[in-house]
């Protein structure tokens, strides 16, 4: 499980991306725009920490 996780939240990120990108393209509100990619950044970090050595920090 350790291994996967990290690999789901980057996954996720890149959809989330993806979607907001594609929600601009289709002429979303602005604030849903904003809400999306910042849900994709805390997923790539969430991702990216969790890859991260145990004490690095």
């Amino acid at each position: 499980m350790d291994a996967v996780l990290p690999i789901l939240l980057l996954a996720l990120a890149g959809i989330l991306v993806g979607g907001a990108w594609s929600s601009y393209r289709q002429g979303a509100s602005p604030k849903a725009i904003v809400v999306i990619v910042l849900l994709a950044v805390v997923s790539a970090t969430a991702g990216v920490f969790w890859l991260l050595p145990e004490g690095s920090i």
